[in-house]
């Protein structure tokens, strides 16, 4: 039988992160939850760990605290979920996430937040445009349709393995999705519900700079890896 982690990067101070590692163990899916705190100054890891996650450290960035994850992640587990620790995304969701994956038909499954329902303001213009011309440019490229750069997927751990992760901020996404499509991974799109977050500020689209930055890396990273094998 598959074992499943999730990985919750914790970047922002003030989030629901206790109550997203409980509605993680609330489907009775995942064998542990590993939240990684990325430089928080709060009580982030002190309430995490009481709600039953193990708690790692990695410096600040996105892809940073993604891949400090992956290397915590238990040897017996071999489907690794992530999800983001706002509470946006909606851990009861994992099961349609890793059935796919369990039953052997694919190797990673990434949800899709503009084919679902979004609760109003959940997301901005900019998200929803950048993930649909991304996800063009991949199709272009691979041939494989995305239409969102959502957070919440899940992935066979030694399939990740492969793909050699390289991007340490908010280039993290698109790199695996890129990379899962060159590798000809069998990989599968579905609508996800999506709230919006329950706590602290967007680091990406809650101040113009932050939308500015995460723009710029995910624009290098998409034509890093277009362009090279790397």
């Amino acid at each position: 039988m598959s074992k499943v982690s999730v990985v919750i990067p914790a970047l922002n101070e003030e989030e629901p992160i206790p109550g997203v590692v409980r509605e993680c163990f609330a489907n009775g899916v995942p064998e542990e939850v590993i939240v990684v705190d990325n430089g928080s100054t709060d009580r982030t890891a002190k309430l995490a760990r009481e709600a039953g996650a193990r708690v790692v450290t990695a410096p600040r960035g996105y892809g940073r605290a993604c891949a400090a994850g992956v290397r915590a992640v238990s040897p017996e587990c071999d489907i690794i979920v992530f999800l983001d620790g706002d509470g946006s995304d909606i851990p009861g969701l994992i099961p349609q996430l890793i059935e796919p994956i369990v039953r052997g038909t694919h190797d990673f499954v990434i949800g899709s937040r503009t084919r679902g329902q979004r609760e109003p303001g959940s997301m901005n213009m900019q998200q929803i445009l950048s993930g649909r011309i991304a996800g063009w440019i991949v199709q272009l490229r691979y041939g494989v349709r995305y239409t969102d750069m959502c957070p919440f997927r899940a992935i066979r751990r030694d399939a990740l393995a492969k793909l050699d992760m390289r991007e340490e901020t908010y280039g993290w996404n698109l790199e695996m999705q890129m990379k899962a499509a060159r590798a000809r991974l069998r990989i599968l799109e579905i609508p996800v519900n999506h709230r919006n977050r329950a706590g602290g500020e967007s680091k990406v689209s809650g101040t113009l700079r932050g939308t500015f930055v995460a723009g710029i890396r995910i624009i290098a990273t998409l034509f890093r890896v277009a362009a090279s094998g790397t």
